[in-house]
């Protein structure tokens, strides 16, 4: 569903992204990870079609995104780190605006649940003044998966919620999963990534270090079967070697 090809960033003389490449399948929920600077948000906002690459290309279920994107951009959800929302539309009519932006007609069941799903069903009329970080976060999150994506990017889905609002994260994460969406976590919280990604991929310096399951990249960077993500991470990033 996500097919990326010698994905190349360059910012003037800084190569942020270089020569990319990697696929993903329908379920499966892909961690992506790296030091500061390693290239990872950039790789979702390339993915996105936010900001065009240099060089490479990127097909969302088959539709090329910088030949079609309207297309292709139906077909995906981006939530950035930082959530924004019109001051002045409430909950219930930022959910209405983007309904009609995605032409999801008898939207009101779907928004129903979603809203009772991410705990804001008491929060319809209100504003984005009067919702705390985390709130807004999910209201964020409720516009994005009105439409049904088959395809979601995550950057820091886990910022300003509270530990039940964590938990109700990574449920609503995985259950897109099982229902067939192809998922990217980008995340410095390890055991999140280690609790519901099947697979990980490695960012050094805009290079692939590493893409694999976890027990496989356990296996090629640790000698220990019971190491951690933490541990498997730090020695990955401490090598030089870049994966094919």
């Amino acid at each position: 569903m996500i097919a990326a090809q010698a994905l190349t960033k360059k910012y003037g003389g800084f190569l942020a992204l270089n020569a990319l490449s990697f696929s993903l399948h329908p379920g499966e929920v892909l961690g992506l990870i790296g030091p500061n600077g390693a290239g990872k948000t950039t790789t979702l906002r390339c993915l996105a079609g936010i900001i065009p690459p240099s060089d490479g290309n990127v097909r969302i279920c088959g539709q090329d995104l910088a030949s079609n994107p309207i297309a292709a951009k139906r077909l995906l959800a981006f939530f950035p780190d930082e959530p924004r929302l019109f001051d002045y539309l409430t909950v219930a009519q930022h959910l209405n605006f983007i309904a009609r932006l995605y032409q999801v007609h008898g939207y009101e069941s779907l928004a129903g649940e979603l809203l009772e799903e991410l705990e804001l069903a008491g929060k319809r009329d209100a504003l984005p003044s009067e919702l705390s970080r985390g709130m807004k976060q999910k209201v964020a999150i409720a516009c994005g998966l009105l439409h049904s994506p088959r395809v979601i990017y995550f950057d820091e889905p886990l910022t300003g919620l509270d530990p039940l609002g964590m938990r109700r994260m990574k449920d609503s994460i995985l259950k897109r999963a099982q229902q067939g969406a192809a998922i990217i976590v980008s995340s410095h919280l390890l055991h999140l990534v280690e609790e519901i990604c099947s697979r990980v991929l490695i960012l050094k310096s805009g290079c692939k270090v590493a893409d694999g399951t976890i027990a496989a990249i356990r296996e090629q960077f640790s000698q220990q079967p019971d190491a951690n993500l933490e541990a498997v991470f730090f020695r990955a990033t401490s090598q030089s070697a870049v994966a094919p």
